[in-house]
Order: structure tokens, then sequence, then C-alpha cells
């Protein structure tokens, strides 16, 4: 009896969500949202400055970030690579040799994620590492070499992309200025 019961509340609210769907589908600024097999629902887009954590910091570094991520992710899809391990390349096809530990300096991450992301990086025949005495040195593999003018191409469409939608000066005011930020936390 109660598994029927379940079954009987779970079919009328996904009945309900279906008529809602098609009642407000017009109304409202919508997003699709999908959790697991349930049917859509609707969603309305508040803008960040409406938000009510629109004075804080941490709120706003993270929507921005998001949102960067996924213009990020869209840029760097010709080269089938995560931004992340996209600079990672880039950096040792620039610099042939480097050691991990700078790749983590120049890329604000801890050894243990470069270490992660050169794996990955080998894993696709992107990059060897090399032991030289006790050090080791990170070299981009053919591969690698042969995918560097798709990355340089990304990187392009990805600064066009952000200084479209922000604006040039004020994209490269905002780069420096969080920069700044980041030296001082």
């Amino acid at each position: 009896m109660t598994s029927n019961f379940i079954f009987l509340i779970n079919s009328f609210m996904k009945t309900v969500i279906s008529y809602l769907n098609l009642i407000f589908q017009n109304i409202f600024p919508i997003n699709v949202c999908i959790y697991k097999k349930l049917p859509p629902i609707f969603v309305t887009q508040m803008k960040v400055t409406e938000s009510k954590y629109n004075t804080c910091l941490y709120f706003a570094a993270n929507t921005l970030a998001r949102k960067i991520e996924k213009l990020a992710i869209e840029c760097w899809k010709p080269a089938d690579l995560p931004p992340s391990h996209a600079y990672l390349l880039m950096m040792v096809l620039e610099e042939p040799g480097l050691h991990p530990g700078r790749i983590a300096s120049h890329l604000q991450l801890s050894p243990s994620t470069i270490t992660r992301l050169i794996e990955k990086l080998e894993e696709r025949n992107l990059v060897l590492r090399k032991i030289v005495g006790r050090t080791t040195k990170v070299y981009p593999s053919n591969n690698g070499i042969i995918l560097f003018p798709i990355l340089r191409s990304c990187l392009a469409e990805f600064y066009t992309n952000s200084c479209g939608i922000i604006g040039k000066s004020e994209s490269e005011k905002i780069v420096a200025d969080m920069c700044l930020i980041a030296d001082k936390l």
C-alpha cells in the first residue's frame, strides 16, 4: 500500500510540474534544471547585482569564477583540453624543461595539483617527464607540439570573447586589480 501511495504522489507531482512548465514557460526568463529523471523545472534567473549576497567578496568572486570557467571551457573545446591542462601545456611548450615547482608557482596551483595535471597530459601523450639528476623536468611531446597552434587559437578566442563581453580596457583593469588583490591575500 505504501509503494502505491508513493507512486501516486510521484505521478501527481510529475503531472503538476508538467502543467506548470506549460503555463509559465512563456512568462518568465528561464533556465532549464533537470534533477535525475524528473521533468524540467523552470527557475527565474536573477542578476548577481540583485542577490542578497551581492556585497560579499566570496560570493562575487566565486560567481565570476564559475561564469569565466564556462566561457573558458567553451573556448578551449577545439583543443579537447580543460583550460588548466591547456595553460600548463602552453607553459611547457614555451619553456621546455620546466620544473614542476616553477609551473605550480606560475599557475598558482599546489605542487600535488600540478603533478596530477602533468600525469593527465602524460596519459594523453602531450608531455614527457625526464629526471635530470635529482630534478624532474617537463617537456612537450611531439603531439603536444602539434597542438600548440590550436592552443594559441583557443587563448586568442578566449581573450576576444571575454573582451567582447566586458570590454578590452575594463577586462585588462579587472585582471590587474584581481592580481593585486590576490597578492594581498
